[in-house]
């Protein structure tokens, strides 16, 4: 097996060896006759291998196409054919790709990156056109989830009066979920023709995303009964289900710094209270972090107000039509596909920038 440099560092998250060890170790716990005799804890390790496939399989992939292209090198040098030069171009330009992709994986090695995450969307500043947008930024990453292979659960939904949504929170579950996702934390700010507007304006409308890291354990002490204020209510939808017909969905707010955690996705209050008691605790963890770390504090400030002067992204549909990241200067033209959830080239120009400010 050939090593890339860097890749057997100790500590690294590319510990090759290590990783390797882990994988073949999980594999076979999960070989065990009786492994599913505890399907909580069976589902805890299945995340474990989907976690550790995530680190070795990439530089498996990456091993293997280089052991192919010295190979079709060493042909070449016997005598030159033009398809196995053909190959070895294509190779070459895989090669890139893919070193392009085991290159961003170092760069996701906070304590939180590999973690699956809250992910939260919040309409701001313009009305129906906001609520609209907000929706729209849903469709956004629902595509963008689908493609990278990651489960997503409702939590809560609110529905915008006139149309789209007020308000959503997912549960987002994948390898480096939230190291991927915490890029798209701020403001996102659309410029359009309205379709709400009889005159036919350009209007521009305002949503906020937030992420917060799902962890199995934090030590944060809170009084539930003294700190937190704690409101049920019927869940809002758009059909009969019984979970519309009860006060099962629960709202959870933190006294002291206003945070809202809310959820509704299941017929349990119970239940929905564990859920929402989950995403206060992120929440005020990630706050507590991010007075610790200058670049975590910094996206959470410029995060502010839903409205004009916060935006981290733009996405312009007319008069021209182009989405322009303000933090990276990354431009495209190709805002359909962006709205269609191809918006790896800005996660990859972010994460980028991050490494780039932390070693300044």
């Amino acid at each position: 097996m050939t090593f890339w440099p860097g890749l057997s560092l100790s500590g690294t998250l590319f510990d090759y060896p290590t990783q390797v060890t882990s994988l073949a170790s999980v594999e076979q716990e999960m070989a065990a006759p009786n492994f599913w005799d505890n399907p909580e804890a069976a589902q805890a390790t299945v995340g474990r291998l989907k976690a550790l496939n995530a680190k070795v399989d990439p530089v498996r992939k990456l091993t293997a196409l280089h052991e192919d292209l010295d190979a079709m090198l060493s042909l070449l040098l016997e005598g030159d054919d033009a398809e196995v030069r053909d190959e070895l171009d294509q190779g070459l330009t895989q090669l890139a790709q893919e070193l392009d992709r085991v290159e961003l994986l170092t760069l996701l090695s906070g304590p939180t990156d590999s973690s699956n995450c809250y992910f939260n969307i919040q309409a701001g500043t313009g009305g129906d056109d906001a609520c609209d947008w907000a929706e729209m930024l849903l469709r956004l990453y629902l595509r963008y989830f689908e493609r990278n292979g990651y489960s997503v659960e409702e939590l809560s939904m609110r529905y915008g009066e006139a149309a789209g949504i007020q308000s959503c929170s997912l549960l987002v579950k994948g390898p480096y979920a939230y190291g991927y996702l915490s890029c798209e934390i701020g403001v996102h700010r659309l410029v359009r023709i309205s379709p709400f507007s009889a005159q036919g304006k350009r209007e521009t409308s305002f949503a906020s995303v937030d992420v917060q890291p799902e962890l199995d354990t934090i030590e944060i002490d809170v009084d539930w009964d003294q700190e937190v204020r704690e409101d049920t209510y019927r869940a809002s939808g758009k059909g009969g289900q019984h979970v519309n017909k009860t006060s099962s969905a629960v709202r959870l707010t933190h006294l002291a710094t206003n945070i809202i955690a809310q959820c509704q996705s299941q017929r349990s209050q119970h239940k929905n209270r564990a859920t929402a008691r989950k995403m206060l605790l992120s929440r005020l963890f990630q706050m507590e972090q991010a007075k610790r770390d200058s670049e975590l504090c910094k996206a959470y400030n410029e995060k502010g107000q839903i409205g004009w002067g916060n935006s981290i992204r733009s996405y312009f549909l007319y008069p021209e039509q182009r989405v322009k990241d303000a933090r990276t200067g990354l431009t495209t033209s190709n805002t359909q596909g962006v709205l269609d959830g191809e918006i790896q080239e800005f996660i990859s120009a972010e994460l980028r920038r991050r490494a780039s400010a932390r070693h300044k």
